[in-house]
């Protein structure tokens, strides 16, 4: 069993023993934690949202339960997505929000997204300052005349739809007049709610629907990549459908499938969209040091500025905001858009990449064929208690250190046009190696080489 605690929140897997998997007492402390470092004098209000994993229900009651035990005016979502949560704590003046999904994790997980009364992920000192606390177990609960209170709001979802709908770039008649056909993959999760609602209220003339039904049981592994999408890629050809989409359990992660049957590529999402965006408005992107470099080649033919953050969501709204970014996000299919809120939104990517496919008249290979082409290959080594990370990365620095390096974030070492980016992962026990070159056998083996220098260094 496993437990990760990091700055942004609490993530394991379900059944186990304290401190050691997300147990009942693992969440009772974080939530406990949690309340204790936002709540104000004068507002006590905290928004709760959920996908639909097995362990949803069970996990909200505890939470809910937790919260109103601190004195908190609960604002129960239910069933929603990370982006709707994130937006509805800025629309009911809340001091925070906990989201419960573990994203594209397997069914056995859970975890607890925290957010600030901005929406946006809490920073790396309030998270800090949370696992001291859960650490301390310094923990006190209020008396019976000032426990807190229980609302169930319904609808959010669909306000959430609404705003994206006024949103400038967002054009509706466009998309009604391509007559699109589309298959969605929603992993029998809230984009089973959501997706098709919007594709509706967009003008889509034909949603197929493929794992919508909200049960929690992901027919396949839930993470939106190539080969977990088979049946999505055979659907849209079968169907002759101009394209297919598929999102992740809490609808932060977007991939498109070609009509062809092909993946688009996630880390094309970002590039595509923001292409859009940079055609309608000049200004500068951002993107973690994991991405695609063809989003810096898309915003410089642009005339605007691309800037690499840490990866991890809250690093990348802070360098957005810092270099005031007009379209940011993350290579794995995240697509931050500030004009409707600093948080990965699938919903406004759909929304906005469908008006940028109509607006072209392209078909969506066509499209595809307009960006740079590189290829990114993604790499994994387990850790063990006896690996010494920091060890590693200081060897493969001087090894390399005649190569451009960058260390905000791991290590990542570029070569020409290629680079390889090692970091350790926040949400599971693993190096992540991402390697980026003009082909995939250039990726591979410039990742293989970095993982036989690790294998080296560690025998």
């Amino acid at each position: 069993m496993t437990l990760i605690k990091s700055i942004s929140g609490i993530r394991g897997t379900i059944g186990g023993k304290e401190d050691q998997a997300l147990t009942p007492l693992d969440v009772v402390k974080f939530c406990t934690a949690f309340a204790d470092a936002v709540i104000e004098k004068n507002n006590k209000k905290i928004v709760i949202g959920r996908d639909a994993r097995l362990s949803g229900e069970m996990i909200n009651k505890l939470v809910c339960g937790t919260l109103m035990s601190k004195g908190i005016e609960v604002v129960d979502l239910g069933l929603s997505t990370t982006p709707t949560v994130e937006m509805m704590v800025v629309r009911e003046n809340a001091v925070g929000g906990i989201i419960l999904t573990a994203s594209h994790n397997p069914k056995q997980w859970n975890a607890l997204k925290l957010l600030n009364k901005k929406g946006e992920f809490i920073d790396a000192e309030t998270g800090a300052k949370l696992i001291e606390k859960v650490q301390s177990s310094d923990f006190e609960f209020n008396e019976i005349d000032h426990i807190g209170s229980y609302e169930l709001i319904e609808g959010a979802i669909d306000w959430h739809i609404e705003e994206i709908l006024k949103i400038p770039l967002v054009d509706v008649e466009a998309i009604r007049s391509q007559n699109f056909k589309i298959v969605v993959d929603a992993v029998n999760s809230t984009g089973g709610i959501s997706v098709p609602k919007l594709l509706k209220a967009l003008g889509v003339q034909e949603v197929i629907e493929l794992y919508c039904e909200p049960t929690g049981r992901f027919p396949h592994n839930p993470e939106p990549l190539a080969e977990h999408l088979t049946e999505l890629s055979s659907e849209v050809k079968k169907t002759q459908s101009h394209l297919g989409i598929s999102v992740d359990p809490d609808v932060d992660r977007l991939a498109f499938v070609k009509e062809d049957g092909e993946m688009f590529g996630e880390e094309y999402t970002l590039v595509a969209v923001a292409d859009f965006v940079l055609k309608h408005k000049k200004g500068n992107t951002v993107s973690n040091l994991s991405s695609t470099r063809a989003l810096r080649d898309v915003t410089e033919k642009a005339g605007g500025i691309y800037s690499a953050s840490a990866v991890g969501e809250v690093n990348v709204v802070e360098k957005m905001k810092e270099v005031n970014a007009v379209i940011g996000g993350e290579g794995n299919g995240g697509v931050i858009y500030p004009e409707l809120h600093y948080g990965r939104d699938a919903l406004v990517g759909i929304a906005l990449f469908l008006t940028h496919l109509a607006q072209s008249g392209k078909s969506i290979s066509v499209l595809r064929s307009t960006y740079p082409n590189y290829v990114i290959s993604k790499n994994k080594i387990e850790l063990t208690p006896d690996i010494d990370l920091d060890a590693i990365f200081e060897e493969l620095k001087e090894k390399y250190k005649s190569q451009p390096i960058n260390t905000i974030d791991g290590v990542k070492i570029e070569f020409d046009n290629e680079w390889v980016h090692l970091r350790k992962s926040n949400t599971e026990p693993i190096i992540r190696i991402y390697a980026e070159g003009s082909s995939a056998n250039i990726a591979d083996s410039l990742a293989n080489k970095i993982r036989q220098d690790i294998k080296e260094i560690i025998f």
